[in-house]
Formats: C-alpha cells, structure tokens, sequence
C-alpha cells in the first residue's frame, strides 16, 4: 500500500468509527446536555494522557462559546489540584477503559460532595461508568493505528462527542456572533464584531471643512494639510452640505481653463453616503467596498451633525 492510500485508509476508518459512535447515542446524551445547561458553576473536564490532551480542547470550545468550563489534570488532581471543583460544578471525566487508579481515587471523593458527574467512555462495563450520574458511549470497534493500540478512533470519538455537546449548548443559549467576539476580542472576528466607527474616526480638528464659496486654492490646501483624501463642506462646520473627494478635484482640472474660478459648491458631491458613529467598523468598510466605484472616505454623521470622518484604509488597517 502507498503512502497517500495509507492515509486516506485512516480517514476511512476514524469515519466509520465516528458514524459507529453516533449510532450508538441516545437519551443519555439530552440528558448529559441538561445537566451541563442547569449548572449553576462550571464544567470541570478532566483525563489523562491523551483523553487528557482532547479534554484540554474539550474545556476551551466550551469557554470560548459561552460555557464556562476548565481542565483538571486526573493524576494532578490526586496531589491538591481536585480542589478547583465545588459543589455547584459538574465534572466530565473522559476515558476510554474507565478503569484507571487516579479515577477510583477521585469519584468517591466527587460522590462524596454530591456533585453530578458525566463519563465520557468506551467501556460500558467499566468502574467510571457504574459511578457516573449519565454515561455517553464513546466505545469504538477499532483504532486508527495498524496496531489496533494507539488512542486514534477512540481520541477522536471523544473529541467530535465534546464538539457536539458544545456546538448544541451554543443553539440552546441563543449564543450569537456578538457574544462570540466578546470572548475572542484580540481576533479578527472580535474586531469586526465589536470595532465601531467612532473607535477608527478621524474627529475634531483632524476633520478638514471647506465652505461653498471656498476658491479650489483653499480646497487643495484643505486636502494637503489634513491629507484624508476628502474635505466636508459645510457652512458652520456641522451641518454637512457636500463632500470633495481627490477624485472630484482631478476631474475638475480637467477643465483647465476655468478650475481656478470654481468654487467647492460647484465641484462638491450633494447628498454623500455617510456612516454614523455607533455604526460596525466592518458594515462601514462594506459600504465602501460593495460598490461599483469604491468610496474611500465616508463622513460621519451623529443627528445630523459631522462628528467625524472615516478612510478605508484605516478600516482596512483594523479589520483585515
């Protein structure tokens, strides 16, 4: 066998494990999401070795989307560390013969404290799933390794099982993108969720206004000295009249001969696109994109009054 149909083998058979395993699901698993729903503290997944490892990333999926949930390290938890766990908490211990020491040392101490208790395990029979509270069947017929030894199936059971629980809490909470990115607020999702116009504008004396009957010297001189790439026109540096884009004053000059005889009203464009300053980073930014001549500067309006004015390239800079 070659090396490409080697792997494509393993894929075949941690699939059709995966599908063994969901046939396998029933009641148990409502009644596992429930109980997770119901507590009242946190989700304590704990394993060792690589149970451990799928626990880790068990413990963070169900972080980031709304279930507040942290590892415990099986064998750290027999020297102290099983005091993370209160009361309130429900504990997912994951392993796949459910018969190891460090388990029979820490559920009689979990009964003990009467706290629910959720095994992850491909033993039916064994002590982990005759001491837990609800059992989810992550039993499978045969391993990804050609030894038939090594966690691969069986690693990967308990990894999609904690992805479907987590994945099902999210439907049941409502939990939205915008929840998402407040506990993702240094990635890209975050800032498009949560960077608003006002966070990126360009404001008070950063705005370059210009009046109606400003000649196209005190326009070009506007442009060069705030360099955003568009001047407000307005009378009262509030009420917004126009606008003047560096693309308006290039094709004013094509009319050379009468250019410096303009005045802003008659190049301005009336009625531009604006943003407001409680409106998404990322909406703004589509509004210039989604067009079929790009806008690369928008002026931001608040009850009608200019606050602000936002450039592409500072969204893009944030968002991208």
């Amino acid at each position: 066998m070659g090396v490409l149909e080697s792997i494509k083998e393993i894929f075949d058979i941690e699939i059709s494990e995966l599908e063994y395993v969901k046939s396998n699901m029933g009641d148990e698993s409502i009644e596992a999401i429930e109980i997770i729903r119901n507590c009242k503290g946190k989700v304590v997944i704990s394993g060792i070795g690589k149970s451990g490892l799928i626990g880790q990333k068990i413990a963070a999926t169900l972080s980031s989307t709304g279930t507040t949930a942290v590892f415990l390290n099986s064998a750290e938890a027999l020297h102290g560390d099983l005091g993370i766990v209160s009361k309130e908490d429900v504990v997912v211990l994951i392993s796949n013969s459910g018969n190891g020491d460090e388990l029979k040392s820490i559920i009689p101490v979990l009964k003990k404290q009467h706290i629910s208790l959720i095994a992850m395990t491909g033993n039916l029979n064994s002590y982990l799933a005759a001491m837990a509270n609800v059992v989810l069947n992550i039993h499978v017929r045969r391993e990804g390794c050609p030894l038939n030894l090594a966690p691969m199936s069986s690693s990967t059971g308990a990894l999609v099982m904690g992805d479907a629980i987590a994945a099902t809490l999210m439907k049941l909470k409502g939990f939205k993108p915008e929840n998402f990115a407040l506990y993702h607020p240094g990635g890209a999702l975050g800032r498009r969720l949560l960077l608003h116009v006002r966070d990126i504008m360009k404001k008070g004396e950063e705005i370059p206004f210009v009046t109606q009957e400003a000649t196209m010297d005190e326009v070009v001189m506007e442009l060069t000295v705030k360099k955003l790439g568009a001047v407000c026109v307005s009378e009262n540096k509030k009420s917004l009249v126009g606008i003047i884009t560096e693309g308006d004053l290039r094709r004013a000059l094509l009319k050379k001969e009468e250019f410096f005889n303009l005045r802003a009203k008659d190049i301005m464009i009336k009625n531009p696109i604006c943003a407001t300053p409680d409106s998404l980073a990322a909406d703004a930014l589509g509004t210039m994109e989604e067009r079929e001549s790009q806008i690369s500067v928008l002026p931001v309006l608040d009850s009608g009054d200019i606050v602000g004015m936002i450039r592409i390239h500072d969204l893009l800079g944030k968002l991208k």
